[in-house]
């Protein structure tokens, strides 16, 4: 599958759909997560990592993000997969051109699309912003 295939738009799965849901009462956080490379995270963030078995993809942004994109104070990076094959992407904002592109060639993260934010070196949900 061609990286353009995986950025097409499709339906989240079932267990996608619930981690999403659940992730919605994430409006703000009371705690900050440091690893030891990368950005902070959120509680939000840290759910979606435990939920969806994903602490690699916080690992993976909170690198890129930190490496090479320091200078970019707000970031928009997506996951979409399809067919156990990921793509993370990274953008200054909705409409802007992709800056960054990170293809899996496989994964078990649920299949579907998920969006965090980069702001202020921490990683964020959206409904955390």
């Amino acid at each position: 599958m061609q990286a353009q295939q995986v950025l097409k738009p499709f339906v989240d799965s079932p267990r996608l759909s619930a981690i999403k849901e659940n992730l919605q009462q994430c409006i703000g956080t009371e705690n900050y997560y440091q690893p030891f490379l990368g950005l902070k995270y959120t509680d939000g963030v840290k759910m979606l990592a435990d939920d969806a078995e994903c602490h690699w993809l916080i690992s993976d942004l909170g690198i890129a993000a930190k490496l090479e994109f320091s200078h970019i104070p707000f970031q928009l990076w997506k996951l979409r997969v399809k067919d156990k094959i990921g793509l993370l992407t990274m953008q200054e904002d909705t409409d802007a051109p992709i800056l960054y592109e990170q293809k899996y060639e496989y994964t078990e993260f649920p299949e579907g699309e998920i969006e965090l934010y980069v702001f202020d070196d921490i990683i964020l949900l959206p409904s955390e912003y």
